[in-house]
């Protein structure tokens, strides 16, 4: 049967994509939505490729991932009152995740779920030293063995010492973090608001006068916290064996410079 001539009509307009008259009728918008179209895809395709080579971002930013199990960071401690800066002793506790080692560095290595996340706390760092006290109240320090030391216990509202730059003045505990790149520091009264929330930090537990502003843990300390994380990033291993920090015995937390007393490491001025 021969095409009418409807039929060859009908195939005239399919193979020329419309006539002219529905051309002209075409949207204005037409074009507007193709070019949104384009756009949005190359977005896509764009942040897909930031996401693939930043896979840590999408990581750390979940609310208290990190640190976790498995995480090795490594933080400069300073902890100093009425000017005087002290030096713990290293510790290195197998049954805790947050050890301290030579220099006043922290280690953040959590091997429990109670030391993950929010839970990684100074407060949880200090409860885990034999010896340590830091509340909102009160700071102490004990001798290598662990025993109470009248001289490194400070209180709200205790005088500092007469052979201290602020002599006589009253003092208050508090605490101190700064994150990588923060100039001024974040100061709390609760040693569980100070977290362990990254890589890097400089934390200062202090008995200061008001109106003094505790300092950031010395260039000694900090150039061992960045040696320390140089080194574990050039190695598999991060693990350190047991007593390979010091011979000081295991809980010991302080290093005196007698049996009976703690060994200030300047007498320079806080802040």
């Amino acid at each position: 049967m021969a095409k009418s001539s409807t039929g060859k009509w009908v195939s005239r307009v399919g193979a020329s994509g419309g006539g002219k008259a529905y051309k002209k009728s075409r949207p204005g918008n037409y074009y507007g939505v193709l070019a949104i179209i384009v756009i949005l895809g190359l977005a896509t395709t764009v942040y897909s490729r930031y996401e693939y080579q930043n896979p840590s971002v999408t990581t750390t930013s979940v609310a208290g991932a990190q640190p976790a199990i498995g995480t090795s960071w490594y933080e400069a401690l300073n902890v100093e009152a009425c000017g005087v800066s002290y030096t713990l002793a290293p510790n290195t506790n197998a049954k805790s995740g947050l050890t301290v080692g030579a220099n006043n560095v922290l280690h953040v290595a959590p091997i429990s779920a109670n030391e993950t996340g929010t839970k990684a706390t100074l407060a949880l760092f200090a409860s885990e030293q034999h010896g340590i006290v830091a509340t909102s109240s009160s700071l102490a320090l004990p001798t290598a063995t662990g025993i109470a030391n009248p001289a490194t216990t400070w209180k709200n509202g205790d005088k500092c010492g007469p052979t201290t730059k602020y002599a006589g003045k009253t003092g208050q505990v508090e605490y101190a973090y700064w994150m990588y790149g923060q100039s001024k520091p974040t100061i709390v009264t609760d040693p569980a608001m100070v977290p362990f929330s990254a890589n890097e930090m400089s934390i200062t537990m202090a008995f200061e006068p008001s109106g003094v502003t505790p300092s950031k843990p010395g260039s000694s300390t900090v150039n061992a916290m960045v040696k320390s994380i140089v080194l574990a990033a050039s190695t598999t291993t991060t693990t350190t064996p047991s007593g390979s920090l010091s011979t000081i015995p295991v809980g010991s937390t302080v290093v005196p410079s007698t049996p009976t007393s703690i060994l200030p490491t300047t007498t320079t001025p806080a802040g």
